[in-house]
């Protein structure tokens, strides 16, 4: 009892150790990171939309991916934010101007030619680029198109303002949106997110270990490496690749902790796994056990282990124990609702046997008593089946009866032993136990094939349900 007491003891403990706030301050650390380390892998693929909306929040995390602006885009835009300031003053005919349009037109053909957006591997960005400026001026060649646009002649039947404004809205967002990117000396790109990555996997490492001692420490038959072996999902911190993998550490603390109840979500979402395996896996079993009991009886184990069973053990004592119950069952309970059938079949018997006698013959032929047998069969009948039942009863209540019984089941075990050693009879029990287990199995199975799994899982998710309700 005092152990029992001790062992839910340090279970309540443990148990108040992952409820706690020190469970749940990891918890939300490792939430933390998991948001960052998807963050940094959505950022390139969604860079365009975090420069449109949160500009600022690309002018900060630029740098931790390496990232600057396209040097050859931003020379173009810095050309055309002179021309912007330049012409008001200016104007179309004066010679800056013309300095400013020749040069936007040389550097659209080598925006053309070169493609800068290559190295942001962003060639879709590009082509929409080329199509909004040939649709823009009504040409399939996106050379002419840019020549043209930057020309005195287009800007002034166009109009200055106008023709910026498609810039500013067109093409400006899509040469904006060009960057640059360093690669080391391996040719690979630098990413820079391993530095803000460490402090968390430090936290988290050291939580696992000091959380994985503490938990085996509070349970003897446990080391310290079987117990980090069973959290083997918090060692995914320490993976500097595939980062995205922490999302299974990160739900499994999340649910432990209580920060965050997933059991509904994990239940939704393996619902129907759940439902196939649990199906396959008890027919595996089932058939498994049927082959298993098959090959113990056909191997002669079954019986090899009822003939050579030592008497006086405690497997016999259970046997005993059973036989004695089943024993007192069908004398105190079984004979007396069977009692009139007893009597019929007695009743039956001896009309039978007195029939064929020649004393009842010799008896039918005496005037005024041909009624008396069958009057003498039924009350014969009625008192063996009522004798017959005390005197099981009252033989089996008392100590010599009892004996006897014993002496009886003893010799009658003995004997069937005895007999079940013929090959003859074991090769038939054998034989017959097989196809019966064969027929169970196949009917399992066909069973099995035919039942519906979603609905039995349903039934038992709402058994325990209720259970917790």
């Amino acid at each position: 009892m005092n152990i029992k007491k001790h062992q839910h003891s340090k279970q309540e403990i443990i148990e108040n150790y992952r409820q706690s706030w020190w469970r749940k301050l990891p918890a939300a650390i490792a939430l933390l990171n998991l948001i960052l380390v998807l963050f940094n892998l959505s950022y390139l693929p969604l860079r365009d939309t975090y420069l449109q909306y949160t500009p600022t929040l690309v002018k900060l995390y630029d740098p931790v991916k390496a990232i600057e602006p396209h040097p050859d885009t931003e020379t173009y835009l810095a050309t055309v934010e002179q021309l912007k300031t330049a012409l008001p003053q200016a104007g179309l005919k004066s010679d800056s101007t013309a300095k400013l349009l020749n040069s936007l037109q040389e550097q659209s053909l080598t925006l053309i030619a070169e493609n800068p957006f290559l190295d942001a591997d962003k060639p879709a960005t590009f082509a929409k680029l080329k199509r909004r400026m040939e649709y823009q001026m009504n040409t399939r060649s996106s050379i002419d198109a840019f020549t043209e646009f930057w020309s005195k002649e287009y800007l002034a039947d166009f109009g200055f303002e106008p023709a910026i404004s498609f810039w500013e809205h067109k093409i400006e967002p899509l040469l904006k949106s060009n960057f640059y990117r360093h690669i080391d000396a391996n040719g690979t790109y630098i990413d820079n997110f391993w530095h803000i990555d460490l402090f968390f996997v430090i936290c988290l490492a050291i939580d696992y270990l000091s959380g994985t001692w503490w938990l085996a420490r509070q349970r003897e038959n446990i080391g310290w490496g079987n117990m980090l072996l069973r959290h083997w999902y918090d060692a995914i911190f320490l993976l500097p690749f595939w980062r995205w993998l922490r999302v299974i550490p990160v739900g499994i603390r999340l649910h432990k902790s209580k920060l965050i109840n997933l059991g509904g979500i994990l239940a939704q979402i393996t619902h129907e796994p759940v439902a196939y395996l649990s199906n396959k896996a008890s027919m595996f079993a089932v058939v498994q056990l049927l082959n298993q009991s098959q090959e113990a009886i056909t191997g002669g184990e079954l019986v090899a282990e009822l003939l050579e069973s030592k008497p006086n053990t405690k497997d016999d004592s259970e046997i005993d124990r059973i036989l004695d119950r089943l024993i007192g069952l069908t004398i105190y309970k079984v004979l007396p609702q069977v009692q009139p059938d007893v009597e019929a079949l007695l009743q039956h018997s001896l009309r039978e046997a007195i029939q064929e006698s020649d004393f009842y013959r010799t008896l039918q032929q005496v005037p005024g008593i041909a009624n008396l047998p069958d009057e003498m069969t039924q009350n014969l009948g009625d008192y063996l089946a009522k004798a017959t039942y005390d005197v099981l009863a009252n033989s089996y209540g008392d100590a010599q009866g009892r004996a006897l019984f014993d002496s009886l089941s003893q010799n009658f075990t003995q004997t069937l032993r005895q007999e079940l050693r013929d090959r003859a009879t074991q090769s038939e029990m054998q034989l017959l136990l097989s196809q019966l287990l064969e027929k169970l199995k196949s009917r399992y199975v066909r069973g099995t094939s035919n039942s519906n799994a979603e609905a039995t899982l349903a039934e038992a998710e709402e058994l325990e349900s209720s259970d917790v309700t």
